[in-house]
């Protein structure tokens, strides 16, 4: 694996590893012993992968499995954002990887492939308040897609001759993500991730279902706000969710997540 010009030119490091639990987990090992970045860990092989919420995060080989440690952002309050720092800089990686396909965001943390599941972010913060580290992690189906899913799944091998290599994908990662948090944290901070995100967001404009704690709530998607919560109008009014799952297929996979 390969760091692109942009994050080498800013004196990220890369830990290239064959095989680890998770890479999210070693981050957390690196950092309690005094890691601050910037720094990514990539693996090619993962056997405790992990996704939101605790799921287990299936890690067959031939797929991208990365974490990036950094603490050059400026609050604790901020962190929630990166998110969507990182699924803007996943698109820019994956159309200058494999061409203009029809990758979208899915609200808060994914990314989809032809309306199928390609990967998944994972955001955990150390450190103190005055102090903040980040780990952002990374998963995209390159190789394969997991079988027996609860939802839809694809992987960018499907592309056939124009499919990316991991590697290609990875290094363009670098440097889009090292771009995206330039911008973010230039003059029009999140703003202007904010419309870029929107820019390739899964169904705005349209009546989606977000399954919740206890129930699942179907509304239009007007938006994102300024704190990246997501706005629905729905037929009992304006609901503005913190967290959720934005549901994709058939509605027997209600509740299913990443």
């Amino acid at each position: 694996m390969q760091l692109g010009l942009i994050a080498r030119a800013q004196g990220v490091r890369l830990l290239d590893l064959a095989e680890i639990d998770s890479t999210n987990d070693e981050a957390r090992r690196l950092i309690e012993t005094g890691e601050r970045g910037p720094l990514w860990i990539v693996a090619a092989r993962q056997t405790k992968g992990r996704g939101r919420l605790g799921r287990e995060w299936i890690s067959p080989p031939g797929n991208l499995y990365a974490s990036f440690v950094f603490s050059d952002f400026p609050e604790t309050r901020l962190a929630p954002q990166l998110g969507f720092v990182t699924g803007v800089a996943a698109m820019r990686a994956l159309r200058a990887s494999a061409g203009q396909g029809n990758f979208k965001l899915k609200w808060p943390n994914d990314m989809l492939f032809d309306n199928a599941k390609l990967g998944g972010i994972l955001l955990e913060g150390l450190g103190t308040s005055t102090a903040p580290v980040a780990i952002i992690g990374i998963g995209v189906n390159i190789a394969q897609a997991p079988a027996d899913l609860p939802y839809p799944a694809r992987a960018l091998s499907e592309l056939g001759a124009a499919a990316p290599s991991v590697e290609s994908v990875f290094t363009h990662f670098t440097d889009a993500l090292s771009a995206a948090l330039d911008l973010w944290r230039g003059g029009e901070g999140f703003a202007a991730i904010r419309e870029e995100w929107l820019n390739s967001a899964h169904g705005l404009g349209e009546t989606i279902r977000v399954a919740l704690t206890g129930e699942a709530v179907e509304g239009v998607f007007e938006t994102i706000d300024a704190s990246g919560r997501l706005v629905l109008e729905t037929d009992q009014g304006r609901r503005v969710l913190e967290a959720g799952d934005v549901l994709v297929g058939p509605r027997s996979v209600a509740g299913a997540g990443a």
